[in-house]
């Protein structure tokens, strides 16, 4: 047998292995909110152990943690290092994922399997690459063959709330400076740009008072309502604005969340509106967030002595392709096809990710893992979340050949 077939082989033989510890990442929830996912890490890195790696553990200090609005976490990184002289190749997966939400059928942290499918939160996305990563780097290190460079194994748990205190943290700590990455994904893609992200938080203030005497007040629900009237509208701008990007489209607003008012007799007297932006990778983050500011504060003046406050929440930048990810992209195609029996398009997607905080640091970068073809084939975020075992496995024989390519001598 050549190397490839020897990666296989050893990757079949310790499935049943593989799926074992996966199931046991499951059953540690991470909801994010509440972010209390410490715990999940020392279980991971007591498994890891039990496999013979080490596990560095990087607790974010707890003052950093609860300003971000989350309870703890503790990053993790695994080094493995071969002979000098090659590249450094991170694998980054994210542990903390949305709270699982209703409608489940399979326990959302049960693991369960049924007809080849893996059930629970965070199956998909993207506990499923600790397994895939950690297997692809076992199967390498009991190939015996020689190699050069390093594999580094990044474990990270603030994907869900932007990603500064996960790979972020690692990076501006100085705890790592990867030559390449491959992060967490779907199988039948290798994605090398993706959409950034612009959250805020705007709170329109009035003047609450009874319903019977609604002159003595000021509406913020109507001059909210004006709002967002004008924001959808300029939807209808953002959809002419198309990306080059194989796999994206054009810009998006959302309004995902409305707070406001008292009671049904009581004017309002407040309403915050949360709202997300997506932003294709050809636009220019700071002129995104100046010409939504300004689509507010105009619409908002039209409405006397309503008060406005504008709240960023978040700012993701867009992943930009960097020129050092060839390599990456064509072993995986190369092998993706070998492995799957079909071609592996390069891409964008319409998501964000940790991803590019990598990508500021210079990291050339590409996402694949264990997964379907879309998030919604594996109801990724929703009831009954899963994996198809067959992508587990053949995902893992991909990374494995492509460490193997890219680290021997």
């Amino acid at each position: 047998m050549n190397a490839h077939e020897q990666l296989d082989a050893w990757i079949a033989a310790h499935f049943d292995e593989e799926v074992q510890f996966l199931q046991a990442l499951v059953q540690v929830p991470t909801d994010t909110p509440p972010g209390n996912n410490a715990p999940h890490a020392q279980r991971t890195a007591e498994l890891l152990a039990a496999m013979g790696l080490v596990a560095e553990e990087h607790p974010v200090p707890q003052a950093v943690v609860s300003e971000h609005g989350l309870q703890s976490i503790t990053n993790l990184i695994v080094r493995k290092r071969f002979a000098q002289g090659g590249p450094v190749i991170a694998l980054n997966a994210h542990g903390d994922v949305v709270p699982p939400g209703e409608g489940w059928t399979h326990g959302p942290y049960s693991g369960e399997v049924v007809d080849g499918k893996l059930y629970g939160r965070a199956s998909a996305v993207s506990k499923s690459d600790f397994a895939s990563f950690t297997f692809a780097l076992r199967a390498l290190q009991a190939l015996g063959l020689p190699l050069k460079g390093a594999v580094e194994l990044h474990f990270t748990y603030d994907e869900e709330f932007g990603g500064e205190l996960g790979p972020g943290w690692l990076l501006a700590q100085g705890l790592t400076k990867p030559d390449l990455l491959i992060a967490a994904g779907f199988s039948y893609q290798v994605v090398t740009a993706h959409n950034g992200c612009l959250q805020m938080e705007v709170t329109l203030h009035g003047l609450a008072s009874h319903a019977a005497y609604p002159e003595t007040g000021v509406d913020a629900l109507q001059a909210a309502n004006q709002l967002l009237t004008a924001l959808y509208a300029y939807n209808g701008v953002l959809r002419q604005r198309r990306s080059q990007v194989r796999g994206i489209t054009h810009p998006y607003l959302n309004v995902g969340r409305i707070e406001g008012g008292s009671n049904t007799n009581v004017v309002p007297g407040k309403v915050v509106i949360k709202l997300d932006r997506r932003m294709i990778p050809e636009e220019d983050a700071a002129a995104v967030e100046t010409e939504l500011r300004a689509l507010i504060e105009n619409t908002v003046q039209q409405s006397p002595n309503v008060r406005l406050d504008i709240k960023r929440l978040l700012m993701a930048h867009s992943l930009q392709p960097l020129p050092g990810n060839r390599p990456l992209v064509e072993a995986i195609q190369h092998h993706g096809q070998a492995v799957f029996g079909q071609a592996i398009p390069e891409s964008g997607t319409p998501l964000y990710t940790d991803v590019r905080l990598y990508g500021e640091y210079g990291v050339p970068a590409v996402i694949y893992g264990a997964g379907p073809r879309t998030v919604l084939e594996s109801n990724a975020k929703r009831a009954d979340e899963h994996l198809q075992l067959s992508d587990l496995r053949g995902a893992t024989r991909v990374i494995a050949r492509t460490l193997f390519d890219l680290l021997k001598p």
